[in-house]
């Protein structure tokens, strides 16, 4: 009766994985209980997860072939975009959020355009801002952008506008950290850099008044949501956030922190529902209006028993 902080879920986004291909049904061995999924499983899936009450999805392509400019992230016929479709047509109610970023498409696994053997950022920012008006065009109701260019919310929003996409919200990767929690989301997405690695242009783990900057910058640009990433070791910087900005602040339960409980579950060390329902109340208590989370499925289910 008395509780103050209510984890639902209306609250959850749930990542996907999708994949080119019809049928496609793969578990990820680091991510237990996750999949890729074809365009086609991935709308089956969501049309399942709309029934558990689950407010959104978030789309990661994985596309058939990859090249130094990431071209199929941005292709109407790639493999997200097929994905966006498929989820709008089976699903009425489901938000349907899309990642924007290179590293899935790129060969070099960077989140940017590269010359002379760095990420180059101003370049990039065309590219962000296409692949953007690729997925508002397929049906994307937000699309998020994870890349952490500078200038790179401003540039989506102009290009959205001058495209007819004007009510398209951008969910900005505000406050994105460059953490050891990333390792099982890049074997997922088959992202990991071939050479160096991106604290170029992800933030320092030390640092919360940086991510202050970083934020107020997007809200300047026209960020319409708010996210940090990971969640569970930013506890504080998510709190920081929701205090100072006038804005809906998401956080991302990372495949690091997903699979630790896993693992832990499995080895039976500690019960893995328990800390599931803990720690997203945790990260809800700290501030987010809505966490993503690999834990969405199983979370609704547990709560709607």
């Amino acid at each position: 009766m008395v509780r103050e902080t209510r984890v639902t879920p209306a609250h959850l986004i749930y990542p996907l994985f999708v994949a080119p291909g019809q049928g496609v049904r793969r578990e990820i061995p680091s991510l237990p209980g996750c999949f890729h999924l074809s365009p086609d499983e991935a709308a089956r899936e969501a049309r399942e997860v709309e029934g558990l009450g689950i407010g959104g999805v978030i789309l990661f392509g994985l596309p058939k072939g990859k090249d130094p400019l990431g071209t199929e992230g941005y292709a109407e016929d790639g493999v997200v975009q097929e994905a966006v479709r498929a989820i709008r047509a089976a699903c009425r109610d489901l938000l349907v959020f899309t990642d924007v970023c290179l590293c899935e498409y790129t060969s070099h696994g960077h989140c940017g355009v590269i010359a002379d053997g760095e990420v180059k950022n101003d370049p990039t920012l065309e590219l962000l801002s296409r692949m953007a008006v690729s997925h508002a065009r397929a049906g994307a109701h937000v699309v998020a952008p994870s890349d952490m260019m500078d200038g790179r919310v401003g540039a989506i929003r102009r290009a959205l506008d001058e495209t007819g996409f004007a009510d398209t919200p951008i969910l900005s990767y505000a406050a994105k950290y460059a953490s050891a929690f990333y390792g099982p989301f890049r074997e997922a997405a088959d992202s990991t850099p071939q050479f160096g690695d991106r604290r170029g242009y992800q933030m320092d783990p030390a640092n919360v008044r940086e991510a202050l900057r970083e934020v107020r910058l997007d809200v300047q640009e026209g960020a319409d949501m708010l996210m940090v990433k990971p969640a569970l070791p930013y506890l504080d910087v998510i709190r920081r956030v929701k205090d100072r900005f006038d804005l809906p602040v998401a956080a991302y339960q990372v495949s690091g922190e997903y699979a630790m409980i896993q693992a832990v579950d499995r080895n039976g060390w500690m019960e893995g529902e328990a800390l599931m329902l803990e720690t997203l109340t945790a990260i809800r208590r700290a501030g987010a209006d809505v966490i993503l989370t690999y834990f969405a499925r199983q979370a609704a289910e547990t709560l709607g028993r």
